[in-house]
C-alpha cells in the first residue's frame, strides 16, 4: 500500500453563524457518511468585530444556545439530531446535572426526536471563565 486514501474526502463545516476556531481545528468535519461536531459552547451568533459572547450567565441560555450551534455544524454537513449516535456533554458544575437533564429532554421532546434517543455522557470539566457547558456530538448518515 502506497498510504493514499481511496475513500471519500475529508470536509471541514463552518456555519456562517460561527467565528473562525481559535486554534487549527474545524467545528465539524464529515468524511463520507461520518460526521464529528466539535465541542460547542453558548456562544451567540457571530457577528463581524465582534468577539464571541456567551449567550447568557445561565445554564438554560447557555444550553440552548449551544444546542444551535451544535445543530447548525450538523445542518451544515446535511445531518438532523436524528442522525446523532453519541452526544458528550461537558459541565463546569456537578449541581447543574439535575437542570441540564430537564432542558435536554424537554429540549429534544420539542425537537420531535424519533427515538431511539442517542447516547450520552456527563463529565465535568473546567472551561474558560463563563462558560458552564460544551457539548459534541458524532453522527452517521444514511448516505
Amino acid at each position: 500500500m502506497t498510504g493514499t486514501s481511496k475513500g471519500p474526502e475529508k470536509t471541514a463545516l463552518v456555519p456562517a453563524t460561527h467565528t473562525a476556531p481559535p486554534a487549527k481545528f474545524s467545528h465539524g468535519v464529515r468524511k463520507g457518511n461520518i460526521l464529528q461536531v466539535a465541542g460547542q459552547v453558548g456562544f451567540l451568533p457571530a457577528a463581524d468585530g465582534r468577539a464571541p459572547v456567551v449567550a447568557g450567565p445561565t445554564l438554560r441560555e447557555q444550553t440552548l444556545q449551544t444546542f444551535a450551534n451544535v445543530k447548525a455544524v450538523l445542518e451544515e454537513g446535511g445531518a438532523t439530531w436524528d442522525d446523532v449516535m453519541m452526544m458528550r456533554v461537558y459541565l463546569t458544575d456537578v449541581g447543574h446535572f439535575a437542570e441540564m437533564n430537564e432542558i435536554y429532554n424537554a429540549y429534544f421532546e420539542e425537537q420531535g426526536l424519533k427515538a431511539p434517543a442517542s447516547a450520552r455522557t456527563t463529565v465535568y470539566v473546567g472551561l474558560p471563565p463563563g462558560l458552564l457547558i460544551e457539548i459534541d456530538a458524532l453522527a452517521v448518515l444514511d448516505a
